[in-house]
């Protein structure tokens, strides 16, 4: 695919999102990494902006360039946002109590404290994402180890073997203490999330450095 039919496949993909007003985001595409610019009227529209292009075959990256212009309805000061958030943290069921903190500056969340999971710390990013007047979020928050290196490592391998959306044969997976890398290739920038997220969801782990890239690479590369 070349890039201007990658840039025409990424609009018609974001031309059939619903939750998202295509007509305010442009895109570019180079060798397979995708910029998108332009405005939108909340975060979570930016990052379901980014998210929807992602599931485009032969989109090796994106650059999210989109600002979020808030409407007057949905303005919001520091103080209101922050009371949102601390309510919607305590809401969720996935994230621990009092585990984690909130920063709000000019819209923006920062979250930041400790956890034992990957999930706990999307979670806690998932939870704020939808508040009304938030601008952008700053995830700071930790994950504590939990595991050797030997643990880690073959619970990623078996994580990936489980995945019905991976080739698990193409993808290497090496541990040192609570650092996983991931190296080879897959089909799809999405196939590379999943390959991300299995790696994030073994016990232990703190740190995912993703090198696998999409197109055709030896797995031992």
């Amino acid at each position: 695919m070349n890039d201007l039919e990658l840039k025409r496949t990424v609009e018609t993909e974001l031309n059939w999102e619903p939750s998202i007003d295509a007509a305010e985001i442009g895109v570019a595409a180079k060798d397979g990494v995708v910029t998108l610019s332009g405005h939108v009227k909340s975060f979570w529209e930016k990052w379901s902006a980014e998210r929807t292009a992602s599931r485009v075959s032969g989109v090796r990256a994106i650059v999210n360039e989109v600002d979020v212009h808030l409407p007057t309805s949905s303005e919001r000061t520091d103080e209101e946002i922050a009371k949102a958030a601390v309510h919607a943290l305590d809401s969720s069921i996935l994230v621990p109590s009092k585990r984690i903190t909130i920063k709000v500056s000019k819209g923006w969340i920062t979250l930041e404290g400790a956890v034992d999971w990957q999930f706990q710390k999307r979670a806690a990013e998932s939870a704020v994402r939808h508040l009304i007047g938030v601008k952008g979020i700053i995830n700071l928050v930790e994950i504590k180890p939990t595991a050797s290196a030997g643990e880690v490592k073959a619970s990623v391998d078996a994580a990936l073997r489980r995945s019905a959306e991976l080739d698990a044969g193409r993808i290497k997976v090496d541990a040192d203490g609570d650092k996983v890398t991931l190296r080879g290739s897959v089909r799809s920038w999405a196939e590379r999330d999943v390959a991300e997220r299995a790696a994030w969801a073994a016990p232990g782990v703190r740190v995912v450095d993703n090198r696998i890239t999409v197109g055709a690479l030896s797995a031992g590369a």
